[in-house]
């Protein structure tokens, strides 16, 4: 599992492109059906979910996309506040405490006032990172969120990511095509291959 009751484990997930590794996060978050067998995140049932529980779902997952998916007409501050109003939600005390602790987790704590297009790429995934706590999710799901970054940028964002997973007991789902972060932070691997997972061995996973 994931997640456990004293320290929730950092996953990678790997494998080429076209094993599967897209499809088996959309199942994961509700975005695409379970083809087959039973599954359960976060208490939920995958294999008999229906579309009016996802939401209750994708409230106890953060979602990273690599591409980032921000409101580029508001400010960081407003796109966190929107993803609190759409989940329910409206006191705007609990909302404004809940922007600065996310915000001051993934060290932007000065820069809610900012609109994306003004952040550099890494605070853009911070932006994202911040967005995917602010509800404080039992597991981050996140997709290639150091695909676009160089590699200092990419070196944050990993002990950014660690550190949500070590201090806040934040299970972490990975997929990534960058092997020196496996080398360098080693933790539990899976493999796609031709839709199925295996699990990897340290020295296998480079082959």
């Amino acid at each position: 599992p994931l997640h456990r009751r004293r320290q929730p484990r950092l996953v990678y997930l790997i494998g080429k492109t076209g094993t599967g590794k897209s499809s088996l996060l959309k199942t994961i978050y509700g975005d695409l059906p379970l083809q087959g067998g039973s599954a359960w995140v976060a208490g939920f049932p995958l294999h008999e979910i229906t579309w009016k529980k996802t939401p209750y779902l994708r409230r106890k997952l953060g979602i990273v996309f690599q591409d980032f998916q921000l409101l580029m007409d508001r400010s960081v501050e407003a796109n966190l506040e929107f993803v609190l109003r759409a989940t329910g939600t409206s006191d705007q005390a609990l909302i404004q405490i809940k922007i600065d602790e996310a915000l001051r987790r993934v060290g932007l704590a000065t820069k809610g006032f900012k609109m994306p297009y003004e952040l550099s790429g890494g605070e853009q995934q911070r932006v994202v990172i911040a967005r995917a706590i602010i509800n404080d999710p039992e597991i981050i799901i996140a997709d290639e969120p150091t695909g676009n970054l160089d590699p200092e940028t990419s070196n944050d964002i990993m002990l950014l990511l660690r550190h949500l997973n070590e201090e806040f007991k934040t299970a972490v789902l990975m997929a990534t095509h960058n092997y020196n972060i496996l080398e360098k932070w080693p933790s539990k691997t899976l493999r796609c291959i031709n839709g199925k997972l295996q699990v990897e061995l340290p020295e296998s996973i480079s082959s």
